[in-house]
């Protein structure tokens, strides 16, 4: 029986990293409905060169289309770059080879404004981002976060809660203290506050609109972008404590192997491998933490400040420079990337390890929650039944009562 319930959870666990690394891929695999490159060739001979009405919209669909009939269709340089005369009391007075060596950049534009991005007039990528964001990110990522809530139901329903096996000893010992508690509690707090605002932000045109009106949602949307901002300072707070109390004791060992090839007993509750203050599970779940902060504060900050603290433009300058992209016959990343590019990467990037992050916590909250029978004592009093804490830390009990009975002993 044991043998069957841990085989099916190695099963669990490498579906679910199938899920994930599916969400992963499918943010940058290639748009598989893609208009033949042939068809609208012909469309746009039949047009004397011109766009065509289906170029506009394999662009909006995201697809890749040949743009070097637009490059070159941009007439005289000079005159193509001389916007003097082009404004009317209506407005734009159409031009297409004025906005074509606009979009190109082979314009002479002087920026009436010293704001990062302000001689930018037309910047292709709006539509390419809005894609990824609403169609690809948006989509992925909410199926992610329901597919892990199912996926631990699923667990729960099979294997049911992680009980205390043993008899219980009716003795308590204490298992982190009030610092510790204040900056687990700082840290998850300020984190669901954090994902809660920015599902709004993700979710709140399609879905809640809706329901609650332009109105409501405009007030909903404008105080979670506040409280996004400045609750995200606790957040950084809280992970640099975290760090640094706790990172001598998530240093790896051979026991996390042996509580590894086990999974730690979570699909047979008979199994109880040794572990110290953090068993392996704890210990991946801890250095997941801290690198999925560093990249989720890093472009956190970057759009804190928009335009101020570029991210991937070094960050692609210094992928080109190892040369390894043409070493695999692939093209150099774009740099310098322009302001609103910059914004535009470092807003999917942060979106989409937010969606991992908040996959994996839902797993942790889980374990702490309705997984495992008196594990919420660990953070909600701080005192652990001995017992659990016997099956469970075994070793890190084991030097508790050693120093127990140290101080206890008489001085000689």
């Amino acid at each position: 029986m044991s043998e069957r319930k841990s085989g099916f959870g190695g099963f669990v666990l490498v579906f679910a990293i199938i899920v994930i690394a599916a969400f992963v891929l499918s943010l940058f695999a290639p748009n598989s409905d893609q208009t033949d490159p042939a068809t609208l060739q012909a469309a746009r001979e039949a047009t004397g060169g011109a766009q065509t009405r289906e170029d506009i919209m394999a662009r909006q669909r995201g697809e890749q289309v040949d743009l070097d009939f637009r490059r070159q269709a941009l007439g005289d340089p000079s005159q193509a770059a001389d916007i003097t005369g082009q404004l009317g009391t209506l407005g734009g007075v159409s031009d297409a080879e004025m906005f074509r060596a606009l979009r190109y950049g082979t314009a002479d534009v002087t920026a009436s404004a010293s704001t990062p991005g302000a001689d930018v007039l037309i910047q292709d990528g709006g539509m390419h981002w809005l894609i990824l964001r609403d169609y690809r990110l948006a989509k992925y990522g909410g199926w992610l976060l329901l597919g892990m809530i199912g996926l631990l139901a699923v667990v729960l329903l099979l294997f049911g809660r992680v009980p205390i096996a043993g008899e219980r000893t009716g003795r308590t010992i204490l298992r982190f203290g009030h610092f510790d508690r204040w900056m687990h509690w700082t840290t998850a707090g300020s984190f669901v506050l954090l994902g809660l605002t920015g599902l709004v932000s993700m979710y709140g045109r399609p879905f809640l609109i809706p329901i609650m009106g332009k109105e409501a949602h405009a007030t909903l949307a404008l105080w979670s972008k506040l409280i996004h901002n400045n609750v995200s300072w606790a957040f950084m707070l809280g992970v640099t404590l975290i760090f640094f109390k706790w990172v001598r004791y998530n240093i790896p060992n051979w026991n996390d192997v042996k509580w590894l090839m086990v999974f730690g007993g979570l699909f047979d509750h008979s199994i109880h491998p040794p572990a110290g203050k953090f068993n392996a599970g704890q210990k991946l779940i801890f250095w997941s933490v801290i690198a999925l902060s560093i990249a989720i504060v890093a472009s956190g900050l970057s759009l804190l400040m928009p335009f101020n603290a570029p991210v991937f433009t070094p960050v692609f300058a210094w992928i080109n420079d190892t040369g390894l992209l043409g070493t695999l016959g692939l093209s150099n990343l774009p740099t310098p990337l322009a302001p609103q590019q910059e914004m535009q990467y470092t807003q999917l990037f942060h979106a989409s390890v937010a969606f991992g992050f908040m996959a994996m916590i839902i797993g942790h909250i889980y374990i702490g929650t309705v997984g495992m029978e008196g594990a919420f004592d660990a953070m909600g009093t701080g005192y652990v039944e001995e017992q659990w804490a016997r099956e469970h830390h075994s070793i890190w009990l084991d030097e508790v009562k050693a120093k127990e009975a140290a101080s206890q002993a008489p001085a000689e």
